[in-house]
């Protein structure tokens, strides 16, 4: 007998009820249990919308339903939660079938005074609503949560700090961001940027597709996809694919044979700025899963030496598996310890170039990286910074006469971009910037996700 599936909700709420943003990732808990549901999508984005927006729904019990979040118990915070997340971000979705599922959730797991509980809140909630959906440049916006740069939630009262007085409190509040990151934002890229990034973090992220040039073309992949009944739009100038509806990667046709690789536009450019050539030889020192270290083989035709590692061992078996798959064959994937051995010793000081995609603060990727907007400290970024100019002390040291350094991070923070690389460059006279570029997150239509990138070379 088959077991019968479970909706998209319930495996939501198994995945909230072990998450905590403090002690563990949701993206493994939510992979054990998507199995469990023909609805991967729509559990997919309950999970992560009402993770991406947890300051923001709190404020709304608390204030709105007039509930100290800290007083409800786990599990029926969770159900609430979840409940006000559809309510507010999910206006498609009716009102009385959020309502009455959330107090059926209820009923299987708290008393009957409990669930009478749940259901008083989420009907208080739903009372001060408004208009499930209104244009943002027509609602009041203390008293409007965002969905979309275009459109949100709005209540009949104020409950949220102005935007033009409080602008770090607002922005900080309604997209569930850092007080200090929304400041340091503020003052790098001025008022409207900062609001574009935060629209940007809080976004259902698209999928693109790097076409492996070994392989396939861009339009040839295209109406590949779209022979599968798969939408798909090539983003103009970048020869990459735009996913239009949410689809796991895995199953789509031309990905067992090797035919691309998922990579965001911003990502991608970090190599195209590089520009590596077939005669070079190359060394990826934080090569895991192999993402880059693949597109620096495709660009090379395959003919480039390239040498991928990483401090993190157990990751270079992705490395391996994605340079099978795609059919590359220029890539020796050394282990990080065994590169600085005897063995390797020639070898170290006669890279072309180095490829430094380092360890960062992932705030040019908070939609993706979900957990990072509550772990991440003021602090935490002079200690990554820290790290990032020692690895880009090493590989000066691996680099021939007029070699070359790609620094990369998905990170927008000075600290760890613009600043790093003045400071290495002043100490060391012998390197000059060749160029550098910041993406900052964007939610338009080739939405992206924010990265820097710089190369330097060696005068020498």
């Amino acid at each position: 007998m088959t077991p019968q599936r479970k909706k998209a909700r319930a495996v939501a709420m198994m995945v909230l009820n072990q998450f905590d943003p403090k002690r563990n990732y949701a993206g493994p808990i939510l992979d054990k249990l998507l199995h469990e549901t023909n609805e991967k999508q729509r559990a997919t984005d309950l999970v992560y919308g009402t993770i991406r927006n947890r300051v923001a729904i709190d404020t709304v019990i608390a204030k709105l339903a007039e509930c100290p979040v800290r007083r409800i118990p786990a599990k029926l915070l969770s159900i609430i939660r979840l409940a006000a997340y559809e309510l507010i971000y999910c206006p498609q979705t009716p009102e009385h079938s959020v309502v009455n599922e959330a107090a059926e959730s209820a009923k299987k797991i708290a008393s009957k005074k409990q669930t009478g509980f749940v259901n008083a809140v989420l009907r208080q909630i739903a009372r001060h609503i408004s208009s499930r959906q209104s244009q943002l440049s027509q609602a009041n916006a203390k008293a409007t949560l965002p969905q979309t740069s275009a459109t949100g939630c709005e209540f009949d009262t104020d409950f949220l700090p102005d935007p033009k007085t409080s602008p770090t409190d607002y922005l900080s509040t309604v997209f569930s961001l850092p007080k200090w990151l929304i400041t340091d934002w503020l003052s790098q890229f001025g008022l409207e940027n900062a609001r574009q990034i935060c629209f940007a973090s809080n976004r259902r992220p698209s999928i693109y597709l790097r076409p492996n040039r070994l392989k396939i073309t861009a339009q040839q992949l295209t109406e590949k996809l779209r022979h599968g009944g798969i939408d798909a739009d090539i983003v103009p100038e970048l020869e990459m694919i735009k996913i239009k509806s949410p689809k796991d990667v895995t199953g789509l046709a031309g990905f067992a044979e090797g035919l691309f690789t998922v990579q965001d536009i911003a990502a991608s450019q970090a190599v195209r700025l590089l520009q590596p050539k077939p005669s070079w030889m190359i060394l990826d020192l934080c090569a895991a899963p192999g993402t880059k270290t693949t597109q620096i083989a495709e660009i090379t035709n395959d003919k480039a030496e390239i040498v991928a590692t990483d401090a993190d061992s157990s990751r270079l078996d992705k490395v391996k598996e994605n340079i099978a798959r795609l059919g590359i064959t220029s890539v020796n994937i050394v282990p990080y310890e065994e590169l600085f051995s005897s063995k390797f010793e020639i070898l170290n000081s006669k890279f072309d170039c180095v490829l430094l995609d380092v360890p960062c603060s992932n705030t040019g990727v908070l939609s993706k990286r979900i957990e990072a907007r509550y772990r991440l400290k003021k602090k935490a970024i002079k200690e990554l910074a820290k790290a990032q100019g020692e690895l880009l002390k090493l590989a000066a040291t691996m680099i021939k006469p007029k070699g070359k350094i790609c620094y990369s991070t998905c990170s927008i923070q000075k600290a760890e971009n613009s600043e790093l690389v003045k400071d290495f460059l002043r100490k060391n006279c012998d390197w000059q910037l060749q160029c550098e570029q910041l993406w900052l997150p964007s939610a338009n239509q080739f939405d992206r996700d924010g990265g820097y990138v710089a190369v330097m070379v060696n005068r020498q």
